[in-house]
């Protein structure tokens, strides 16, 4: 009865198939949207050919990972749409004996220990290892499944990811069919390149598209969105914004637009991106940038300073704002010396709007180095009161302005008494910016004072 049933199954679903619409293989107007939130919506148009007969529309080709809960297809007013499946039959032994029940074989029998013969004769029925075999002289034989010889794959096997849609059709049609749908496994990621030069600093962006859907995509339009979507949104409705958007420029750099607090990325030219495979497109090119160094080093709070404690001087380059929004990414920041390329570092940014300047730290400076000493402390309970000499040792051959930066409790009865000028940032940062000779040293004390 299992294996009637599976007969009775496989006979409907492949009379259902051969009612199919005519789909044409060539997709039009086909584009594809990266976000970076490991998800991609894809766009297609392709000719339709329908008979009023014809009972289902078979597509092949959408991507393995495809969201099928996204799926948003356009058809003529004249078609019904029923119901949807989304098909993918990986081949195996299994699922060929199966849709060969009750059609035409061949077997591959040892005749001999070095010699084989091939009979025809019609598969009835399979149990795994062993299948029943009904031969042209209507002799009934078991033989071994593996022993079996398939001419074709059945037409009911679909062998690529496919979406079916039961249809009915009232009169015969041609006209153009549209899908758009969500895929996951694919995702971009943003990498610049910051070369400074004393004469002309410059900075270039590389996209990064990393494709793991489970579908190539041929000569496609291609845009990015930069942003944190939130995904509960109607997502498919959002595509005839972000396709229009895409399509506006014809120049040959890429180019963004911002759009609801996002912006998309439009790739002037037609990508192709293999499954399994990563991608890199240059999309933003900046040269003639200014470039500012600064030197900073993180001090320790002086309720907790105890002794003497030596501090490292991180430095830093700063960029002005460009007139361009940065994806965030990473960027790695190179400059030359007897002109081999060195790297003095990378960075990890947010997004970035235009026009707001960057200040990446490229490491620790070799030749700056911070000192703080307790001269004298004092205090009760609730109180301190601390005196502490501060000392930037300066190696090069370049004068150095180093901002130091002091955490300190401050509130209204802190005090702090020096006769260095000093500055609050960022709210409770004490910040000294001193300025040290070439191959010298500065030294100053602090008397901090507050509530514990």
């Amino acid at each position: 009865m299992k294996k009637l049933t599976l007969l009775l199954s496989s006979l409907l679903t492949f009379s259902t198939l051969l009612m199919s619409a005519q789909l044409s293989q060539q997709v039009k107007n086909n584009s594809l949207i990266v976000y970076n939130s490991n998800i991609g919506l894809v766009h297609e148009s392709r000719d339709l050919t329908l008979q009023k007969d014809d009972s289902s529309i078979k597509y092949e080709g959408v991507a393995r990972s495809i969201d099928t809960d996204s799926v948003s297809v356009t058809l003529d007013p004249s078609i019904t749409l029923y119901s949807q499946q989304f098909r993918f039959d990986k081949l195996t032994q299994s699922k060929l004996l199966e849709a060969h029940i009750g059609k035409k074989v061949e077997v591959r029998l040892l005749k001999n220990r070095n010699e084989f013969k091939v009979i025809s004769g019609t598969l009835l029925a399979y149990n795994g290892k062993n299948s029943i075999i009904r031969t042209t002289d209507y002799k009934i034989i078991t033989v071994e499944s593996s022993d079996i010889i398939f001419d074709t794959i059945p037409k009911e096997l679909i062998t690529k990811p496919s979406l079916v849609w039961n249809i009915n059709a009232s009169k015969n049609i041609k006209t153009e069919m549209e899908l758009d749908y969500l895929i996951k496994n694919i995702s971009f990621k943003s990498d610049y390149i910051l070369n400074i030069d004393s004469a002309n600093s410059s900075l270039t962006g590389w996209i990064t598209i990393n494709n793991r859907s489970g579908k190539n995509f041929k000569e496609t339009k291609l845009s990015l969105l930069a942003g944190d979507i939130n995904r509960v949104r109607n997502r498919p409705a959002a595509y005839k914004e972000v396709r229009v958007l895409s399509m506006m420029s014809d120049d040959n750099e890429v180019t963004h637009k911002a759009y609801e607090g996002y912006h998309f990325y439009s790739i002037p030219f037609k990508v192709t991106l293999a499954n399994n495979e990563k991608t890199q497109l240059k999309f933003i090119t900046r040269t003639g940038l200014k470039i500012k160094r600064s030197y900073a080093s993180m001090l320790t709070n002086p309720l907790y300073l105890r002794g003497e404690k030596k501090a490292d001087v991180a430095q830093f380059v700063s960029l002005e704002g460009l007139n361009t929004p940065l994806p965030k990414g990473t960027i790695r920041t190179y400059s030359k010396l007897n002109g081999q390329k060195i790297l003095l570092g990378e960075n990890s940014i947010e997004h970035t709007p235009k026009n707001t300047p960057l200040k990446l730290q490229i490491g620790k400076n070799f030749d700056l180095k911070t000192t703080q000493r307790v001269i004298k402390r004092s205090g009760s309970k609730n109180w301190f009161n601390v005196d502490i000499e501060y000392t930037v040792q300066n190696s090069s051959n370049k004068s150095k302005t180093v901002e130091l930066l002091i955490p300190f409790n401050r509130k209204s009865t802190s005090k702090i008494d020096t006769k260095q000028k000093y500055s609050f940032t960022k709210g409770n940062l004490a910040t000294f910016s001193i300025t040290v000779e070439a191959d010298s040293t500065k030294s100053f004390k602090v008397n901090f004072e507050s509530k514990k």
